[in-house]
This record gives structure tokens, sequence and C-alpha cells, in this order.
């Protein structure tokens, strides 16, 4: 079987992936990025602080611009989940579950996707009304009603987070799982009311303008706007445990500052699945950065004509 070898394997075709790709295809490498539409950037339905964007921009079209974009300089893409990665000899091997690639470099831009419960009415508000990074989005709260919907710790940690953006805040217990002493003693101070009760249903209006919420007992809260913070995020990092990157202990891929290679050599990693604020432009500015170092590996390495078949 004749098996193309790609001089680059982009593992995610989310903001950190695209962005390599657009990088390395500019650099006339041979580039596969293997993406399954999903993530949260295919959350989320309007970005507030990117340079250029003042009124918002969904990750959905960022993504469709970012992959249009690498596209024009030759990089491919294929809809696939890779589920095992392996080194052989000078090469990465890796398995999905539609096929098989090998590549003569990896970057892993796979990601984390935050926990939160199946509520009705909550996905179309992510990113417009609703958000989760208070670095992002408290701006959008300033002055406004605003509920956090959450569990135990996190939420709580999360509320006294916004309590410097919003003097209308209420912490709803979702899960109604134990809030530490100190946190608890912090909310009082603050005072921000605690309601431990699970959430029956996001109340939204006008595709995505949250409204409040309907308890599990039938009563409703109503709001502006709206934070979750449930905790247990999904750190995909099993790929970079595979090949024996070293991580921490979170899950989060230890990268090298300068060049966000991996401890495995010729393996990157970029964006929210390494340590750092996880935010859109950060992704960006990492994925680039790591294409850059991907490129001058690449030169340094025997040089094999890309794409041959093996």
């Amino acid at each position: 079987m004749m098996t193309t070898v790609y001089d680059c394997f982009i593992v995610g075709g989310g903001i950190a992936g695209l962005q390599a790709a657009i990088q390395i295809g500019r650099y006339g490498h041979s580039a596969l990025v293997a993406d399954m539409d999903s993530g949260r950037s295919a959350l989320c339905r309007s970005y507030h602080n990117v340079l250029g964007w003042p009124d918002g921009v969904s990750g959905m079209e960022l993504r469709r611009l970012g992959r249009s974009q690498a596209e024009k300089t030759g990089v491919k893409f294929v809809k696939d989940e890779i589920v095992k990665a392996e080194r052989v000899g000078d090469l990465f091997v890796l398995q999905g579950r539609d096929g098989a690639y090998k590549a003569r470099t990896v970057l892993l831009a796979t990601g984390i996707m935050d926990r939160f419960p199946d509520l009705p009415g909550l996905v179309p508000c992510l990113g417009k009304t609703v958000y989760v990074c208070p670095d992002c989005d408290g701006f959008e709260i300033r002055n406004r009603k605003t509920l956090v919907m959450g569990s135990g710790d996190s939420g709580a940690a999360m509320a006294l987070t916004l309590s410097e953006r919003t003097d209308e805040l209420l912490f709803i217990n979702h899960e109604r799982k134990p809030i530490a002493a100190e946190l608890a003693r912090s909310l009082r101070e603050k005072g921000i009311v605690v309601i431990a009760e699970p959430i029956r249903e996001v109340l939204e209006e006008n595709d995505g303008l949250f409204q409040g919420v309907m308890l599990a007992s039938g009563g409703e809260i109503w709001a502006d706007r709206g934070f979750i913070a449930f905790g247990g995020n999904e750190v995909r990092s099993s790929l970079a445990e595979q090949l024996g990157a070293e991580r921490h202990e979170n899950g989060h891929i230890m990268t090298d500052a300068r060049t966000k290679m991996t401890t495995v050599p010729n393996l990157w990693a970029a964006g929210d699945i390494g340590v750092h604020s996880e935010q859109v432009t950060i992704a960006m500015g990492e994925g680039s950065q790591a294409a850059i170092w991907m490129h001058k590996t690449l030169g340094r390495m025997s040089k094999q004509p890309a794409g041959i078949g093996v």
C-alpha cells in the first residue's frame, strides 16, 4: 500500500491548528490537517476580543476562513479522529478511525472541551450572551445582572472573579456540590447569593439572547448575561501521552517556551492543550510559533521528497 509521508501533520483544525496550517502552507511544506469539526471554537457564537472584529466573530466563521486560507497554500484536510500515535523510526504513524497517516513532524492542537450539562437553550447562547472566560468576556457583563451557572468551588471562584465587573451577581450551584468554607465566606462578604438547585433550562430568545434560567422547581430567574463554570474540563492530550511527551498533572502538555516543541523531538503542541491563558488570540500566536520552528526543523532534517510513496 502506498502511503503519503507528509512534512507536517496537524491534529486539530481549531484556531491554533488553522493558524499553524496557514504558516506551514506558506512555506511550501506538504501538510495534512485532521479535524472532527468540533471543540470550543466550533461552539463559540461570537469572540469579542479579537483584533479586527469589533462587533465579534463566530468560531465557525474563523474556522471557515482559516481553512479556506490554508487550502489556498496547498494544505489538505481530512475529517477524521486520530486515536493512536506512535514513533516508527524517523516518522510518526497516526491511526485515525478512517485512515492511517505518516509524517515527519506533528503538531497537536487538540485543545480542551468545557464540561457543561445538556441544558436546553444553553448552546445557542455560548459566546454570544453566555460566556466561559472572564478574561475574554468579563467586559461584556459590566453593570449587567449576571448568573453564574456552575458547580461547587469552580462556580464560586468564577462568581468571585466576576464580582469586579458587576454588583448584580448570582451563583446557581446546579450540581449542588460543596463549596469550600473560604470561598463561601468570600461570597457572603461580596453579597453574592448562592442558589443550590438544578437548572431545568436556559431561557433564551432570538437565537442566543440569554434571558435567565428556569429552575427544577419551576421558578424563573431573569438576568441579562450568564457565565458557566462547572470544572472538570476535558484536556485532550491522550496522543501526547501515547508518544511519551511530558504533561502536567492536569493533563496540559509541556512545551518549550520559545519553540512550542514538546519533550519529544519533532512533536509540537499549541493552543489550549498547552499551558497558558486559554484565549483564541494566544492560540493563533502559538500556532504560528510552532509552525515557524517546524519549518526550521524540517530544513535541518535529511532531505526526502515530500509526498512520495513508501
